[in-house]
């Protein structure tokens, strides 16, 4: 996208400076990343208020965005820490070299510690995400989708749907600490594709309500927007009467284990009898971990590959709810707008009808004439068992009357001719 714009002569933004080979701004030194950053992970509005940054404003940000999407770093020869372009200047191509560059790197509380060869101190949650994020990130192109959402809002901000069902008659779906936006946000259209309406959030990492979370929805506003969050596990499941805790490791508790078929189908009996029911889903990283799954009235394990068991949260989400809607009487196949009507299962007719006795009769007819005339009943005996035969073969194709007319047609034009080869035979 272009990054070139024109500020309102009235607006200043606040100076960028260079300071230690950083681009930074205001009276406490905020480097550029941190204001893209924070504008990137939350909605624009959340991002300047966490920031904080006196003459900073929706008026006076883009011009600051624009540093950074238009790569002016480069030229001003500096980096922010964290970014992808400082590993591509110092040089560092592998983890390896990038463990070597630091003094030393602290995995998770400190009970693992890379040494390294350099000065600095560097931390991670988990060597997992050491491994996707020591390169840093691409800041310019966070920024440019920042510079979109100030210029244009969000993606499909129009689209808002609404429930499919009353309160508390579709199961809820409970997410344990979800680490990830994103995640949340996919979780969230897994949701709306298949009728669950009510998420809830058990002290999700990155706070809420989350932007990064309605990007990641892709349409699926109401979900999103009617989402909650709980500081507990208990507070989110206070209002439930019966709950089935999702996990692929097994446990030492004596509760019930059922496929998501099997849970579904409690469900919707304790549902119609008036009771509330949830699925609960663990952390990305981990899981749930057993105490958690201790106030579950039965646990749910996905049938899967043993030896490669676990699934993305949004996966498992997906699977919960498709064996939902697959019960629901009101569910459709595909979409349903304007133009397409609700399709049921088997054979797409359109606006096509299938074939009448009296048509197939003509079809059998017309080629067992022609059959004859071309001498193909050759013994003469035979002919009975063949015509049988063809008989047999052309009902089980199930021809629709548009099918059994372009056979016709067909069966014709190969006894006949048509145009010149007609003419020529003539």
């Amino acid at each position: 996208m272009s990054v070139e714009t024109e500020t309102s002569p009235s607006s200043t933004a606040p100076e960028i400076r260079i300071d230690s080979g950083e681009p930074v701004l205001g009276p406490r030194d905020t480097r550029v990343s941190q204001v893209v950053h924070a504008c990137h992970s939350a909605s624009i509005d959340q991002g300047l208020e966490a920031l904080a940054i006196p003459g900073l404003t929706r008026e006076t940000l883009e011009p600051v965005l624009q540093y950074c999407a238009a790569l002016k770093c480069v030229s001003d020869e500096v980096t922010c820490p964290g970014c992808k372009r400082r590993t591509e200047v110092q040089g560092i191509e592998t983890l390896d070299e990038y463990i070597l560059s630091k003094k030393e790197v602290i995995v998770g509380d400190g009970r693992v510690r890379l040494k390294g060869e350099g000065t600095e101190t560097a931390t991670t949650p988990c060597l997992e995400t050491l491994a996707k994020q020591w390169s840093g990130e691409n800041y310019w192109f966070w920024a440019r989708r920042v510079i979109r959402k100030l210029r244009h809002g969000l993606r499909r901000a129009h689209m808002r749907g609404e429930p499919v069902a009353g309160e508390g008659e579709t199961p809820s779906v409970i997410l344990m600490e979800p680490q990830l936006a994103d995640n949340i946000g996919m979780v969230a259209r897994a949701c709306a594709n298949f009728g669950l309406d009510d998420l809830r959030l058990v002290n999700p990492r990155d706070g809420w309500p989350n932007e990064k979370a309605r990007i990641a929805a892709s349409g699926a506003n109401y979900i999103i927007d009617d989402a909650r969050a709980f500081a507990t596990l208990d507070e989110s499941i206070a209002d439930l009467n019966w709950i089935a805790a999702t996990t692929a490791r097994q446990r030492d508790l004596r509760k019930p284990v059922l496929t998501p078929e099997q849970a579904i189908a409690a469900m919707r009996s304790r549902i119609a009898r008036g009771e509330r029911c949830g699925v609960l889903f663990g952390r990305e990283r981990n899981g749930l971990e057993t105490n958690e799954v201790a106030s579950a009235d039965a646990l749910i394990m996905i049938p899967v590959n043993s030896r490669f068991a676990s699934l993305n949260l949004a996966q498992a989400v997906l699977l919960t709810g498709y064996e939902w809607m697959r019960g629901d009487a009101g569910r459709s196949l595909g979409r349903v707008t304007t133009y397409e009507k609700p399709l049921s299962e088997g054979l797409y007719m359109g606006r096509d009808r299938p074939a009448t006795k009296e048509e197939l009769i003509g079809l059998f007819e017309h080629l067992e004439r022609e059959l004859e005339t071309n001498g193909f009943f050759n013994p003469a005996h035979r002919k009975t068992v063949v015509s049988q035969n063809l008989r047999t073969l052309l009902t089980r194709l199930n021809a629709t009357e548009q099918e059994v007319r372009t056979l016709r047609g067909i069966v014709a034009t190969l006894a006949q001719g048509k145009g010149k080869v007609r003419k020529g035979r003539e």
